[in-house]
């Protein structure tokens, strides 16, 4: 029964997969080959190199993975209790936690179904979930380039195989099903928004579903990444709605209502529980960032002496936790390996906000849609900033930062200069 299980939804996945692969290299051009085979052979490479033996959280989500999916064979009443719950036991094993947002309970339980067609088999997982997460990017890159024509579609292909993008959002990472459900749902709402062809009302309400499920699984594997997300979008919709109606054309206009989308939500969510109140939000971060603090005094990080669980502090900290964000490590910070191609990274996003700004100040940042563009922007900063406090260790903030990056680089490879130069390497 398991491998007739097996077989059927890997032939469902194959079945789809072939085709849709087939379709994206026959549009594609040289250059445009070149992308899709990194950005896809890349993440299957390194998943299944880090799939083939888990170490650290990939090993302990596995091993419970494992656990969960035999209880589902051999006792599906209990398995789908603890597919509900938040707890799990197996012999004397043990998986609790204490709240519903649990990213590391969710992943296992991701990783137990993804069983049912791997045959408990680690490499496997790995392979699916990176393919998961090369989808979302690569879905995002041709949504954008069909429904905004006149923007550089190579923005998209560049952010979807970036190096390090690829390399941390492959394998058995919560950060590959961020990444790939975040960008996944910022396609379809891009196709939504912006197609220019009239949408048949099965397609439109299929897009809708997936919509809704992608922001689900988003922000259920990282609800501090899916709200500032979900926040854009909400704020961008009724920018989108209202100008359909033929208000707001004025940039300050959309600012506004952007604005007050987000401030309203600001004064909702919190209404929804303990959880999402101010404080508890705040006192998080500082509880994170003394955690991770604590566990990286004998590596490469920074620190915030006065940092308190206040909004005034976490807000005062901020400019700086962007810039830690976005540049950290420094050239010359550290020589060992990794930290020093992040270094050489960084240099290279340095340089091109540069150009960006540049463009910006010269009138040519590119045709992005404003409403969109500042969208982005408030995405990305609120994630700056949230990664800037709470991840000290300079190794664990370019993993986390690899769930930024992708909308990041759309933002600053959208200028003319840019453009022309993307257009001059064969990316159409």
């Amino acid at each position: 029964m398991k491998i007739i299980v097996a077989l059927l939804l890997n032939a469902a996945l194959l079945a789809w997969l072939l085709p849709w692969l087939r379709r994206q290299w026959g549009a594609a051009g040289p250059a445009e080959r070149v992308l899709l085979a990194g950005a896809l052979g890349g993440r299957l490479l390194v998943g299944g190199l880090r799939g083939w033996r888990p170490v650290h959280d990939a090993k302990y989500m596995s091993h419970f993975g494992h656990l969960l999916t035999a209880k589902l064979w051999a006792d599906p009443a209990a398995a789908l209790r603890s597919f509900a719950g938040n707890e799990l036991w197996a012999g004397r094993e043990s998986m609790v936690f204490y709240g519903d947002l649990s990213n590391t309970f969710f992943l296992t339980k991701l990783l137990a179904v993804l069983n049912l067609a791997s045959l408990d088999t680690d490499w496997l997982n790995a392979l699916y979930l990176s393919l998961f997460s090369f989808w979302g990017c690569w879905v995002l890159a041709q949504a954008l380039r069909r429904a905004l024509p006149h923007t550089p579609a190579g923005a998209g292909l560049v952010a979807a195989a970036w190096p390090s993008v690829v390399f941390w959002a492959s394998g058995i990472s919560k950060e590959a099903v961020v990444l790939g459900s975040g960008a996944g749902l910022l396609a379809v709402f891009a196709t939504l928004a912006y197609g220019a062809a009239p949408l048949a009302p099965a397609r439109r309400w299929w897009l809708v579903g997936a919509g809704l499920a992608l922001a689900l699984l988003h922000f259920r594997m990282r609800y501090f990444f899916a709200v500032p997300l979900l926040g854009a979008l909400a704020g961008l919709a009724g920018v989108v709605l209202l100008q359909r109606l033929g208000a707001v054309r004025a940039r300050w206009a959309q600012a506004l209502v952007l604005a007050a989308v987000l401030g309203a939500g600001a004064w909702l969510v919190p209404e929804l529980g303990p959880a999402f109140r101010v404080n508890k939000f705040t006192h998080q971060v500082v509880t994170i960032y003394e955690h991770n603090l604590s566990l990286s005094l004998d590596k490469p990080h920074f620190e915030y002496p006065d940092l308190r669980p206040t909004l005034e502090s976490i807000l005062g900290h901020a400019p700086l936790a962007v810039a830690n964000a976005l540049t950290r490590p420094w050239l010359g910070e550290s020589w060992q390996p990794l930290y020093l191609v992040a270094a050489l990274e960084n240099a290279a996003l340095l340089a091109l906000l540069a150009l960006a700004g540049w463009a910006a100040w010269q009138g040519r940042a590119g045709r992005l849609p404003f409403g969109l563009a500042l969208a982005l922007v408030v995405h990305c900063l609120a994630l700056a900033v949230l990664l800037g406090l709470s991840t000290p260790n300079l190794g664990t903030l370019h993993r986390y930062r690899s769930g930024l990056l992708p909308y990041l680089l759309l933002l600053l490879l959208q200028n003319d200069y840019a453009a022309t130069a993307l257009r001059r390497l064969g990316l159409r």
